[in-house]
């Protein structure tokens, strides 16, 4: 069977379209690979792509993003409400049909080592393919951004596992294996930034919230509200729902609401599916959706 894997790069560019779509049209124009969805947000000043295909189409596609990414986007002048670190901040691989987590941890250092040698940007592995346990987590990876990037990668224990240095205006990239992520955001009707980040610390698991979420406050300047930014690492151990509902009481006692939400990139219809069984509490659920799935075959 043929092995299918997904990556889903977050570029440091999400106002200017060319640039954008010049950066997609390396997936559109890569043979084998398909892209599936790309979404910017012009708060954060971030595009968010997918796209699978074989490991050699993935491989090639993803190269070519962070060469173009690397030539048309300079860090010394991006700002923008999301943290970074390069032009192409992270690069995911994720298993998708027929291919395991060492397919995807051999796929990011064949295209890390790729990467330096090609578009001359330092990558650090991280996830599954960290060389260290110091680095598995993105954040800590990110942790000083882009403006201080350059003196952390001088400590030794910061070293980029392809490459020296940072790229003057492409600065470095994470590219790691990891199961799938959704990114999840809530959306609250205030403009007060300080509370946004009061729950995301109350809700991440770093700070003794719910496991395999992560969050932070950030501010949509274009809508004039604050923004609880959540990614899920794991949507079986915290479901969507769960986290909705929390956030929704943490926002309550604090004079507030959800007004709404939203997902960045693409979601697995399980989490979905999960997120109706525990709203509905049908029962018998499982049972019912799959005489449902049987029909529709």
């Amino acid at each position: 069977m043929a092995k299918i894997i997904e990556s889903i790069p977050n570029i440091s560019e999400g106002r200017n379209k060319e640039v954008v779509e010049a950066c997609v049209d390396q997936i559109r124009n890569t043979k084998g690979a398909t892209l599936l969805d790309y979404s910017s947000d012009p708060s954060h000043n971030r595009t968010v792509i997918t796209y699978m295909g074989s490991p050699e189409a993935v491989e090639e596609a993803s190269v070519k993003l962070v060469k173009k990414a690397a030539e048309l986007i300079d860090l010394t002048k991006h700002e923008g409400e999301h943290p970074r670190m390069g032009a192409v901040d992270v690069m995911p691989f994720v298993p998708i049909k027929d291919a395991s987590e060492e397919d995807c941890i051999a796929l990011s250092k064949a295209v890390g080592k790729r990467i330096f040698e090609e578009a001359g940007v330092p990558v650090f592995l991280y996830e599954k393919s960290a060389t260290a346990e110091h680095r598995t987590n993105l954040a800590a990876i990110r942790k000083g951004q882009f403006e201080g990037m350059g003196e952390k990668v001088k400590d030794p224990q910061w070293h980029p596992d392809f490459g020296t240095g940072i790229h003057k205006t492409a600065g470095v990239i994470a590219v790691g294996a990891r199961p799938p992520l959704i990114a999840y955001n809530l959306n609250l009707n205030t403009d007060n930034l300080e509370m946004a980040n009061e729950i995301a610390k109350e809700i991440r698991e770093s700070s003794g919230g719910l496991p395999k979420v992560k969050a932070i406050g950030i501010m949509l300047e274009e809508r004039n509200i604050a923004q609880v930014s959540i990614n899920m690492t794991d949507y079986t151990v915290t479901s969507l729902f769960k986290v909705t509902e929390i956030v929704k009481e943490k926002a309550k006692e604090r004079g507030a609401l959800v007004i709404g939400s939203e997902l960045i990139g693409l979601c697995p219809m399980k989490a979905l599916i999960d997120v109706a069984e525990e709203c509905l509490m049908i029962e018998d659920f499982n049972y019912k959706v799959q005489v449902i799935e049987n029909h529709l075959l």
